[in-house]
């Protein structure tokens, strides 16, 4: 679990056997909102609106679409979009910039095929978290700069400059995929638009992240981070809430009582 969650940071994200292409299998309805949701402020202004909501609302966690392994191949396939791809990517760009806070839920499938469920916030630009819910004890904390892995019963955790992972894609103030990033693919069909981002770093190699985006909705669905070594971590999101902004401590790395692991 561990190692997987470091490679979805590491692999220049948000991985050994590659997960299998079937449909997971459905999950525990879990509650329907995240935990400590009432850490979550909201002004007097924002009570008396009705709650803004991006994505699925349902408490029934999604089934994670796991990416056919066969589709990472060579980039030069890619040299060039058409108008509707350039069009397909202009939008999740401008959708991505409209975003400022969110809040929900998420199911992860690492490349074993494991699952694990929790909570995450964001908090644009760079700050983000994901709780996991036990018996997983990792967090993982972006305040702007760092990316914190904690280990919650260890008190430990391992530290990691935001700009070499490919969660800033996600937590950039704006962005412009066609621009701002190597995207090496744009797809669609009636569920999802996904966009394909690779990234290539000489200590560590060539990784990709696939965003996919709802084709009616247009709202983020899952993201797929693809490690050097050709490996999948998949996350789905959902109970999706834009409207509130999340209490600024849940983004503060705690250096004083968790250490770094001895290496």
């Amino acid at each position: 679990m561990r190692h997987g969650l470091i490679l979805l940071i590491t692999a220049s994200v948000v991985c050994v056997a590659v997960a299998p292409s079937a449909s997971a299998q459905n999950l525990p309805i879990p509650k329907p909102a995240p935990k400590a949701r009432d850490r979550v402020q909201m002004g007097a202004s924002e009570q008396q609106k009705a709650p803004v909501t991006t994505g699925a609302t349902s408490a029934t966690p999604p089934d994670p679409v796991i990416p056919d392994p066969r589709r990472n191949i060579p980039a030069s396939i890619f040299a060039s979009f058409d108008a509707g791809q350039k069009a397909q990517a202009a939008k999740v760009s401008a959708y991505l910039s409209s975003l400022q806070t969110l809040a929900g839920n998420f199911v992860q499938v690492g490349p074993d095929g494991s699952k694990t469920k929790g909570d995450f916030y964001i908090q644009k630009p760079g700050k983000v978290r994901f709780e996991y819910d036990d018996p997983s004890p990792i967090d993982i904390i972006a305040d702007g700069s760092a990316v914190a892995v904690r280990d919650r019963k260890l008190a430990t955790q391992d530290i990691y400059p935001l700009s070499q992972t490919p969660l800033r894609y996600l937590l950039s103030d704006r962005i412009d995929l066609m621009k701002d990033t190597n995207v090496v693919s744009v797809t669609s069909d009636d569920l999802f638009v996904s966009v394909t981002i690779e990234e290539k770093q000489a200590l560590i190699g060539t990784s990709r992240l696939m965003l996919m985006v709802g084709a009616k909705d247009g709202q983020l669905k899952q993201w797929t981070v693809t490690d050097p070594q050709g490996y999948d971590t998949t996350v789905a999101i959902y109970n999706l809430d834009s409207s509130r902004k999340p209490d600024p401590s849940l983004f503060k790395i705690d250096f004083t009582n968790y250490g770094t692991p001895p290496g």
